[in-house]
């Protein structure tokens, strides 16, 4: 009897491999649940992906990343950078893509007007307008029986409440939306769409968003209001302040990171509430467990999935694997975020949870600026939803979802309620 002939390679499916998980995680079709893919990863700890660049995805390894001053966030110390960070046409970085010195000088400015230690009493100050604007748009649910809560809620909140601190008017609102969506499409490719036309698009979105900022602070130089761009054009402090470019893409990144984060963290938050019903209840009965469902919702469903800006300065070992010197390194929190070797059960849910330091606002020199004012409107957020709505149920689940894998939450989030 004849020996079989060898299987044809073409009839035997491929298996996926580690080389490949950067881009099954952000491919559109595993946006609504990656939480698998992320268990994959955490078993290789480092995987070195088809493009050469680094994904990791174990806590430890990731928090010891964010600390390591061989890591940088600047871009043009890749091998390889994009020409958009390195060519003639290169923006100024905010300081979120920059190292110390510079980060710490652009950070501390900014941090001046914004928070402790200068002004510490900010953020709780805005404790009452954030609640006012909450109820304002709750009441304009009306008697809808269906509701979107990203569009009629979680976006048009931190919205208003980050345009209000900066001091842009009212009837500017729409533009700054619509300039914001077209960034934030560029963080991932559309299917059919040209992805240079897509980056083009969103260079000249954050061009003319930088612009209209910039005129909008000279108006208040010399003349200071009570909003961040004025703090932030007239602060004459012992580093001397922001050059108008500097004060450009600072405010720039103020605007998209006060928002965008939020969005997500409100409208995930929300979801993954009504997937638990108990917990719900509960947080309804006592509303003072609110703060601790917050850091809860940060780990479980983070808004930030992936730092993908990272590169090293020399060649670093991680867990074994030598990630060489100017390779992309990419951070996946939401897998740190899940990982069994730091959280107990880390795929329960758990309102209450003590021991909770999670990596939901990154860690180490660039942890968001802008975490204790995400942190009250989600809190100040939920509360009233979870005090106002009347027997909420998911119309869909999962819902939609958007297009990026970096900032990842639902584009709609529709539900029924008794009105």
């Amino acid at each position: 009897m004849p020996a079989p002939s060898p299987a044809d390679s073409s009839d035997v499916p491929s298996q996926p491999s580690a080389a490949t998980l950067f881009e099954r995680i952000t491919n559109y079709a595993n946006r609504a649940d990656p939480y698998p893919l992320y268990a994959e990863l955490r078993e290789h700890k480092v995987a070195e992906q088809q493009d050469g660049s680094y994904l990791v995805g174990t806590y430890h390894e990731i928090s010891a990343l964010l600390h390591d001053p061989r890591i940088s966030s600047d871009a043009r110390n890749r091998t390889d950078p994009d020409p958009l960070v390195v060519g003639p046409d290169a923006r100024t970085p905010a300081f979120i893509s920059l190292d110390d010195p510079e980060h710490e000088r652009l950070r501390g400015i900014a941090m001046r007007p914004f928070g402790p230690p200068h002004t510490p009493g900010r953020i709780d100050a805005l404790r009452a307008s954030i609640t006012d604007i909450a109820r304002d748009l709750i009441a304009g649910f009306g008697t809808r029986d269906r509701i979107d809560l990203v569009d009629d809620f979680a976006h048009p909140l931190p919205v208003t409440v980050i345009c209000r601190l900066l001091g842009v008017p009212r009837e500017d609102v729409p533009q700054i939306r619509e300039w914001t969506d077209t960034m934030i499409a560029a963080t991932d490719p559309t299917p059919g769409q040209d992805l240079a036309e897509q980056r083009r698009a969103a260079v000249a979105a954050r061009d003319a968003m930088a612009g209209y900022l910039g005129a909008l602070a000279d108006r208040r130089r010399g003349h200071p209001t009570d909003d961040l761009l004025s703090a932030l054009v007239n602060d004459h402090g012992p580093d001397a302040g922001l050059t108008q470019k500097e004060l450009m893409s600072t405010a720039v990144l103020l605007l998209i990171a006060g928002h965008e984060t939020t969005v997500n963290l409100i409208a995930n938050g929300m979801l993954t509430l009504l997937r638990h019903p108990d917990a719900l209840r509960r947080l309804r009965a006592e509303p003072e467990l609110v703060p601790s469902a917050v850091e809860e919702l940060l780990r479980y469903e983070p808004p930030v999935h992936l730092l993908p800006q990272r590169t090293p300065l020399v060649d670093v070992d991680v867990a074994g694997v030598t990630v060489p010197r100017g390779v992309p390194l990419i951070l996946a929190l939401a897998a740190g975020n899940r990982d069994p070797l730091r959280f107990t059960e880390p795929d329960r849910f758990d309102p209450t949870r003590a021991d909770n330091q999670h990596l939901g606002f990154g860690s180490g020199i660039h942890s968001c600026y802008g975490a204790p004012l995400a942190r009250v409107e989600t809190q100040i957020a939920l509360t009233e939803l979870l005090r106002h709505l009347v027997e909420p149920s998911l119309v869909a689940d999962p819902p939609p979802y958007r297009r990026s894998p970096l900032l990842r939450g639902p584009r709609h989030l529709v539900v029924a309620r008794r009105t």
